[in-house]
């Protein structure tokens, strides 16, 4: 399979592949493809089914598969933002936001990531319950907004904000920080907790969360009369 991402702030991602090879990916998020490609939806099982629904996504996962010869497929970004592709292997699995999962190789497996702190899984900004990519293959993955990434080594850790953690390597750890001072906690804007993430590992910070969007627009948005 051959991709190439495109597009500045609403990029699409247009896969080329060979006969016979296959492409996982969520309801509804195919664009455009070639008349050959064959679409089957799976659901895995009850497990995994419930497991994608408390994790953001849909119960049910689309596979595409080029038949009698080559076949294309893209896939465009829901939102403002960024597609990055990840190689997943052994060793090398990624923990995302909810509903990053765009689509990926027949390779990649999607389950579902809790905390292991108390703490982080309630106060973390994202949840009790994340997404894990693993397997071998190529993911892509949608951020919102401009993504920076930071390595941290062993012992290193960032503060981030609600909402402001996109993704991490698995060997990276999460955990929460209360706001010092009852004065910054009430009034200072920044919430009551922030995420804590520690490494070692990568991490991949968006600088426009959806619901940071949505809460600042909606003082402007026209309230329709009953």
């Amino acid at each position: 399979m051959k991709y190439n991402i495109e597009g500045d702030s609403l990029p699409v991602v247009t896969c080329n592949l060979e006969a016979g090879e296959r492409m996982i990916t969520e309801s509804g998020a195919m664009s455009w493809m070639s008349p050959n490609m064959k679409m089957e939806t799976v659901g895995g099982g009850v497990g995994k089914m419930l497991g994608r629904m408390f994790s953001g996504e849909s119960l049910f996962l689309n596979h595409y598969t080029a038949m009698g010869g080559p076949g294309m497929i893209a896939f465009a970004s829901s939102f403002p933002g960024s597609i990055r592709a990840f190689e997943i292997m052994p060793g090398r699995e990624l923990v995302c936001q909810k509903s990053a999962f765009l689509a990926s190789t027949s390779g990649i497996e999607l389950s579902t990531f809790f905390q292991k702190r108390i703490g982080g899984a309630l106060f973390g900004g994202e949840g009790f319950i994340m997404q894990r990519l693993s397997g071998q293959g190529i993911a892509f993955v949608e951020f919102d907004g401009h993504v920076k990434e930071y390595e941290l080594g062993a012992g290193q850790s960032i503060i981030v904000d609600t909402g402001y953690l996109a993704a991490m390597d698995s060997t990276c750890t999460l955990d929460i920080q209360t706001v010092p001072g009852v004065k910054n906690m009430f009034f200072g804007g920044e919430g009551v907790f922030n995420t804590v993430v520690s490494g070692p590992g990568k991490v991949y910070l968006q600088s426009m969360p959806i619901n940071q969007m949505a809460s600042t627009i909606w003082p402007y948005l026209p309230v329709s009369s009953k």
